[in-house]
């Protein structure tokens, strides 16, 4: 019970933020950007029709009128019309969107997939020969940015041994495995230092919860290490692992605007970059919308998890 409490209480705020966030990407866009009228007319702008098409769009309208039609648009799926490709936003952007989560689920699961058996494994031969050089390559891992690694792999893999065909991005809805395996290569890419930084606090963390009083008892009453380790010690220190794991995630998204350009990946990356070009402000407007849902959405569900697996959060649940 108290459990659905707090996730209610959570998806509650989730959305109070949310309409927090849109309406002051509404507002600040509307400031900013000018009349969209006066864009899309380009050097043909006149005051006259300016004034008909600003009518015509619904602009001459006060701002409160607009982003409650606009907020009820987002949930509908109508965001507009982008003033660039005169098409409406979301069938402009529902493909990328699909393209770039692809690629953050993928980097994602990479991450996760290797940096938990490597961090529990790191903290188990802690002190031992090999344990420097671990840390050495963790530290360069760490060091070397996403891009710089996207062009070394797009040399090693699409150059040199032709595993894919850089810029034919394959379509997701009719070959799948093809655009997948597209994306794994920029995925390594996002990947590699997020990898070196989980390695590294699930690492300190099972260290330091190895030292407490708790596991020293079990181990002395005659548990298997080992036993204790899985059965007790990595449940209490996956708790901050979770959280930075749900910060990665919503970092995973900004991160791969840059790798989607070095892979030349037709994401939400591509499209934002050339519409803030272009001045395709409503574009850019539902993007950043978008993309902060994503990163709200990324810390709800680290605190359910959290909530979950420890039971010290689920007794102060509704603290």
């Amino acid at each position: 019970m108290m459990t659905m409490k707090y996730a209610a209480k959570r998806i509650a705020m989730l959305l109070v933020t949310m309409i927090i966030v849109s309406f002051l990407a509404f507002v600040a866009f509307s400031l900013v950007s000018g009349s969209a009228a006066e864009i899309m007319l380009g050097t043909q702008a006149t005051p006259e029709k300016v004034a008909a098409l600003e009518k015509e769009m619904g602009l001459d309208r006060p701002l409160m009128v607009r982003y409650g039609e606009w907020l009820l648009g987002f949930f509908t799926g109508d965001l507009g019309t982008s003033i660039s490709y005169k098409q409406p936003v979301w069938q402009l952007i529902a493909p990328k969107v699909r393209v770039t989560l692809c690629l953050s689920v993928l980097s994602f699961l990479l991450i996760v997939a290797v940096s938990i058996p490597v961090g529990v494994r790191s903290a188990r031969r802690a002190g031992g020969r090999l344990d420097g050089v671990g840390t050495a390559l963790n530290q360069l891992c760490m060091a070397v940015p996403p891009f710089f690694t996207g062009i070394l792999l797009t040399w090693l893999f699409s150059t040199a041994l032709r595993w894919f065909t850089h810029g034919k991005f394959p379509d997701l809805g009719t070959d799948f495995p093809g655009a997948v395996k597209y994306l794994f290569f920029a995925a390594i890419s996002i990947a590699i230092p997020r990898v070196a930084m989980t390695v590294r606090m699930l690492r300190s963390t099972v260290l330091g919860e190895m030292q407490k009083d708790y596991v020293r008892t079990a181990i002395s009453r005659g548990n298997d290490r080992t036993g204790v380790l899985y059965g007790h010690v990595l449940k209490n220190a996956l708790v901050p692992v979770v959280t930075f794991l749900a910060q990665t995630m919503a970092e995973i998204v900004a991160g791969s605007i840059v790798v989607e350009q070095v892979f030349a990946i037709p994401g939400l990356g591509r499209l934002l970059v050339a519409s803030i070009s272009n001045r395709d402000y409503p574009v850019v407007q539902a993007i950043v919308v978008i993309l902060a849902f994503w990163v709200v959405l990324a810390g709800t569900v680290a605190d359910l998890i959290n909530q979950r697996i420890d039971p010290r959060l689920r007794l102060g649940g509704d603290a």
